[in-house]
């Protein structure tokens, strides 16, 4: 062994720091092409290539933070002192008067070997009786908060905290069930967020699709902090806040991949990914617990559509450099093998465009999926067809990718939806949305003939590119059953490969464990049994079963470098969206709409004397739902004599008291009904003092 080797062990304890974040340097805005965000790059240390960001390895910092400050003692491990091999024996009196003897200094093996004894290890590595590990120092502790999308799909939402410092990384909404009549979006709790916004640093959006970024408007309509993403995601997030009069009140940031960003005591670093929609990215956070990772949605495509693949490389970086918590996309995790690349479906598109001949194709898709929309694009170019785009969220999407550069739509393309009687069928392709079914979508509203540009006929060739959202089944059913009634022909995604996963399955989990190896495993982003089954992963990977850890929304979970724990939970659920209302419509109005939705409404109106307490008019009964009145007259009598007479006991045993009167009508009323039809509508006394 060379000289050389024993001084690059010197260099190597060197310590390697960051610069300071300057808090002066300007942020991009949307739309700007230079990338003005703040850096933390380590100082000029390693000439090896492809190194990017200083280690956060805790096992190393002791040793670091000794050789860097003391430079004598990172000597002496080189050359150790022989004393410390046995001791030294006793010296006769009489070498005091005699010349000492010039030391014999260690040869290059011998210094190598010294290096490995136990003398030139550090003093806490040593006990009593020998070597033994050091015990792992617990650090400031970082704690994580998911708000969404854990037990559900979509309402994504994540809250990272340390000291007096917290950031969200995604704020997303999920579409109500049908359990949820009349509500129009869910979002998550704020509660929490809102209560603690003077510690509130910035907002991370991972990629653009609804369940990541659809509640956004209504948070920062309560909080205005610094929002930062990748530019297609902030074009889509900008035209949410011009749609709710919050544009130019928000700061929107760009970055990029390899970007990192100061909040507060934490760093994020933006790693590229695969997805559905292009400028999709996992976040790396740099925090003093070590480093977190979230992998948002993703997949590994080795030929996507645009941009390169995954970052792969720089996952197994911070693998090798040690990863305190890995946060994965649990979506797929119940299916086997890989997701197929996005070009698949490309090929499918060609074979069905020839397939189409002289028909006109309509084609639904997710509004977000803006490579599947460029390749329709591209196969309507090949065989000379003009596109036309229905649905407001597919215009709204396609008019900001085409700005920003995302899609490219050659001139002469694109028409209005308005022209397309001017073209033969052979030459059109409408791309639309409803590709769930959904009530009010374009393609539903074709099907059901009650679109006011399209009418769908037996020489139309309709692709369905995509498939049902969990418990959306019945609904694009019933889109593909009232479209075939009309003629169309339609394909679907059982039938061809019209559709690929935006997320990844088993083995492409598995790769990602492989490369991140962390300390500690959290599945985020699915139902209960995605989530299972993707820590089932980890832990067949290597990673010990209690090191994984299955959670909900509300729990707070702590890490500290040494263990990961819950301390505790915070408010959280669903908020739900009607109209404009934001969280008016709770459990109890939700009771109501299904209870009548399933028994209908009696209303009884009694007009009494307000000075003789005497029914001056009435009871009148209104059914809406219940029954039909002209069919059960007979019982719409009883029902009127039970009413009046339930009001006169009140009276005669002097009970004024309205509410009581009222309790008593819908007692006797109820009970009569259910004891007729063995139905409980909903009673509603009306009492009007004259």
């Amino acid at each position: 062994m060379s000289n050389d080797r024993i001084g690059d062990l010197k260099d190597f304890t060197e310590k390697i720091a960051p610069k300071t974040a300057n808090p002066q340097a300007p942020v991009s805005r949307i739309g700007e092409q230079t990338d003005l965000t703040e850096r933390i790059a380590p100082k000029a240390k390693s000439s090896q290539r492809g190194y990017r960001r200083p280690q956060h390895s805790a096992a190393k910092k002791p040793q670091v933070t000794e050789a860097a400050d003391a430079p004598a003692a990172a000597a002496a491990v080189v050359v150790p002192a022989p004393a410390a091999a046995k001791p030294a024996a006793p010296k006769p009196k009489r070498q005091h008067s005699a010349p000492k003897k010039a030391q014999p200094q260690p040869t290059t093996m011998q210094a190598a070997v010294t290096i490995q004894q136990p003398a030139a290890k550090p003093a806490e590595a040593r006990g009593k009786r020998g070597k033994r590990p050091a015990t792992p120092q617990k650090k400031t502790p970082v704690r994580i908060i998911p708000l969404g999308g854990l037990h559900e799909i979509g309402k994504n939402m994540t809250v990272i905290e340390c000291e007096n410092d917290m950031f969200i990384v995604d704020c997303g909404l999920a579409f109500p069930d049908e359990e949820m009549l009349g509500v129009d979006l869910v979002i998550p709790d704020f509660s929490y967020v809102e209560k603690n916004k003077d510690k509130l640093r910035g907002i991370v959006l991972t990629h653009g699709h609804e369940d990541h970024i659809g509640g956004l408007v209504y948070l920062l309509k309560s909080v205005n902090v610094p929002v930062y993403s990748a530019r297609l995601t902030l074009g889509l997030v900008e035209g949410k806040l011009k749609e709710h009069g919050l544009l130019g009140r928000v700061q929107l940031n760009v970055v990029q991949p390899g970007d990192t960003i100061k909040l507060g005591c934490m760093a994020v670093e933006f790693i590229h990914v695969n997805h559905s929609i292009p400028d999709a990215l996992a976040v790396a956070i740099h925090t003093p617990a070590g480093v977190i990772i979230m992998t948002g949605d993703f997949k590994i495509d080795s030929t996507p559509i645009e941009g390169k693949m995954i970052d792969l490389a720089r996952f197994g970086e911070l693998g090798n450099q040690g990863v305190l918590a890995l946060l994965m996309d649990s979506t797929n995790a119940v299916k086997p093998g890989m997701t197929m690349s996005e070009r698949k479906v490309g090929e499918s598109f060609g074979s069905l465009f020839q397939r189409a001949q002289d028909k006109r194709i309509i084609i639904a898709s997710f509004a977000s999926n803006i490579h599947r929309i460029q390749q329709i694009v591209d196969y309507a170019v090949k065989y000379k067809r003009k596109v036309a785009v229905s649905g407001r969220s597919m215009i709204n999407v396609v008019a900001k990718a085409t700005e920003l550069g995302y899609l490219k739509i050659p001139d002469g393309i694109l028409i209005e939806i308005e022209g397309i009687n001017r073209y033969r069928p052979d030459q059109l392709v409408i791309i639309t949305t409803g590709s769930q079914g959904e009530p009010m979508s374009a393609l539903t509203r074709m099907a059901m003939s009650d679109h006011r540009k399209v009418t769908v006929t037996p020489n139309d060739f309709i692709i369905i590119s995509a498939s049902p959202i969990p418990g959306n089944e019945k609904l694009v059913n019933r889109v593909i059953n009232e479209l075939l009634k009309l003629g169309a022909e339609v394909i679907y995604e059982k039938m061809y490969e019209v559709h690929v996963s935006g997320h990844a399955c088993q083995e492409e989990l598995k790769v990602i464990l492989g490369l991140v190896r962390p300390q500690f495993f959290i599945p985020a982003h699915g139902e209960y049994l995605h989530l299972k089954k993707n820590a089932d992963l980890a832990v067949a990977m290597g990673i010990d079963r209690k090191n994984t850890l299955v959670t909900e929304i509300g729990k707070v979970i702590e890490l500290d470098g040494v263990e990961m724990k819950i301390v505790g939970t915070v408010p959280a659920g669903r908020v739900m969206v009607d109209g404009l209302g934001v969280g008016d419509v709770g459990s109890i109005v939700l009771r109501d709409r299904k209870h009548l939705s399933e028994d209908g409404l009696i209303i009884v109106v009694t007009a009494i004397n307000g000075e003789t307490g005497e029914i001056a008019a009435g009871p009148d009964i209104v059914s809406r739902g219940f029954v039909y009145v002209r069919e059960a007259e007979d019982m719409m009598a009883q029902t009127r004599k039970i009413a009046k007479k339930a009001v006169e006991t009140c009276i005669e045993n002097n009970v004024r008291e309205w509410g009581n009167i009222k309790n008593k009508i819908k007692d006797d009323v109820g009970d009569y009904l259910w004891q007729v039809t063995k139905r409980t509508p909903m009673i509603l006394p009306v009492i009007q003092e004259i």
